[in-house]
């Protein structure tokens, strides 16, 4: 199960001295609806707002005017503690508490919701199973992981209550590339069988085309340079910003196909090889996987 947020006309003022100085909106008259059971990625450089956006739905962070709504119900109307323990929540660093072993972390907020503790420590089994973590690692702690283990932990005590909104702060973006990667493609699978209401937050735009059924690209004051799939924001950007942004002018995402012995090679711009065109057979079954 998973639930609808609208952001309705959001705006977050700072007095004039924080940030920047200005006392220009970090986000200025936002209105979007996220849709149930899908990624929506918030893509934009630093300051944009869009981590001021994702923390406006757990109330970490409250407008200073309009409202965010899940499932027509809007936020300010909740207990601040009840609705946050109610949302998954995953941040870069994992932020595990470091006086507890990782499966006291994972069943921390089942724990804190009356949850017996026999099924929290299943459910926390189950999720340590579900994001490729051994299970002896449930009696480690923090600092005796790998920082992509230390992801997974954080991503399974997010999903250990089974809530029906996951909101992800640039979770990958303190591991190594080829983690980063791991890590993203067992999000999509994951979200592939729980069907979870998303927001990613990154700036990475490879991150946001792998992850994303939406994109929403953020200039300043989180306001909207475009937003749909990735296919149609590479396909037909709305302005240069975006084409910029995405990078169409750069080499490595001009892509032709040549011929190599019996495979077809893709290139870049500049002749470099950078994959493989796979056939449809086996891209057919890796999509059904």
């Amino acid at each position: 199960m998973s639930s609808t947020i609208t952001f309705d006309a959001v705006t977050k003022s700072y007095p004039a001295g924080r940030g920047s100085g200005t006392g220009s909106p970090a986000v200025d008259s936002f209105t979007s609806r996220i849709e149930a059971g899908t990624t929506t990625v918030l893509l934009g450089s630093s300051g944009c707002g869009k981590t001021t956006l994702l923390r406006m739905v757990n109330r970490m962070v409250e407008p200073s005017s309009g409202r965010v709504l899940i499932d027509d119900e809007d936020v300010a109307t909740r207990d601040a503690v009840a609705l946050r323990r109610s949302i998954g929540y995953v941040m870069q660093n994992a932020g595990l508490l470091p006086h507890r072993r990782v499966i006291d972390n994972i069943t921390l907020v089942p724990r804190l919701q009356g949850a017996d503790r026999h099924d929290a420590r299943c459910r926390a089994l189950e999720l340590m199973d579900m994001l490729d973590l051994d299970r002896d690692l449930a009696g480690r702690y923090p600092h005796q992981l790998s920082g992509g283990q230390a992801q997974r932990v954080g991503v399974a005590r997010a999903l250990a209550a089974d809530p029906e909104v996951l909101l992800m702060d640039e979770p990958f973006g303190a591991v190594d590339p080829l983690v980063r990667r791991e890590l993203q493609r067992e999000m999509a699978r994951i979200q592939a069988e729980l069907d979870k209401t998303i927001i990613f937050v990154t700036h990475d735009v490879d991150e946001a085309l792998a992850l994303g059924d939406e994109i929403i690209l953020l200039r300043e004051g989180a306001q909207i340079a475009q937003r749909g799939s990735g296919p149609q924001l590479l396909a037909d950007p709305a302005d240069d910003f975006v084409a910029r942004f995405l990078g169409l002018d750069d080499a490595a995402r001009q892509l032709r196909l040549k011929d190599v012995a019996e495979s077809r090679i893709i290139l870049d711009r500049a002749g470099r090889a950078v994959g493989r065109l796979a056939d449809e057979s086996s891209a057919e079954a890796e999509e059904r996987a």
